[in-house]
């Protein structure tokens, strides 16, 4: 990921919150070597050298494509993984800002930034000490150690695992379960649960939920009931 490329996701990732008719996003590497292998390390190398490269630390405030997609903290829309091959670094900080993360039997994940001289500054630090336990998170960040595919989904990482060949097949089926549902109701609750993640519970009842507002008085909290009442099909609208 050069910065082009996170000035180029910038656009997309803005083109997706501001389009009500997008409901879910899969991202995906180009061909089947890799999701991502994280940062271009010549380009970097190559601004040290001209001496064009500031001291980096946490997060891209200030850096082409801010705020990047794993900083992007209020977006409500859900976001997928499809994951083959290596996820490496910033890839593997991608794929822990995820939502869902579905990867092929050959994907492997890792943290590497501490061979390099580096910090996984976009949120590997933080969100895999979160998302796994302490020793298992501090086994990989000090030594940069890869995971296996099936390791990840043990730690609870990946949703499922499948063979490659199968791969596209299982993102297809969790974009479809995902569109089944009423699109307001998972932003509500992707926001609900990403908010009250860091609340005690008795300040998540109460807390405030922009995306559950427009939930709770929208047509499709009718449509929902009514649909089921009548055996039929819900049609929501996203309103």
């Amino acid at each position: 990921m050069n910065l082009r490329m996170h000035a180029e996701l910038a656009d997309v990732w803005d083109d997706f919150e501001a389009d009500d008719d997008m409901w879910v996003a899969v991202l995906s590497g180009a061909g089947d070597r890799s999701f991502s292998v994280g940062q271009d390390l010549k380009e970097l190398a190559g601004r040290e050298q001209a001496g064009t490269a500031a001291p980096s630390s946490f997060g891209s405030r200030g850096k082409p494509g801010w705020p990047r997609l794993t900083e992007r903290f209020d977006m409500v829309k859900p976001v997928v993984a499809r994951v083959q091959g290596y996820a490496l670094g910033g890839g593997f900080e991608l794929a822990l800002a995820c939502d869902i993360v579905v990867a092929s039997e050959d994907a492997s994940f890792a943290l590497p930034e501490a061979r390099l001289g580096l910090m996984a500054g976009a949120g590997g630090v933080f969100r895999l000490t979160r998302q796994v336990p302490w020793k298992t998170a501090m086994g990989h960040l000090l030594t940069g150690r890869r995971m296996t595919a099936g390791r990840a989904y043990e730690l609870g990482l990946v949703n499922e695992v499948v063979p490659a060949a199968d791969l596209d097949t299982c993102v297809e089926g969790w974009v479809t379960d995902i569109v089944r549902c009423a699109p307001l109701s998972v932003r509500a609750i992707k926001e609900a649960a990403v908010k009250a993640s860091t609340l005690p519970l008795d300040e998540a009842f109460t807390a405030h939920y922009p995306a559950e507002e427009r939930r709770m008085h929208s047509k499709d909290a009718v449509e929902g009931p009514v649909a089921f009442a009548e055996k039929r099909a819900p049609r929501w609208r996203g309103r």
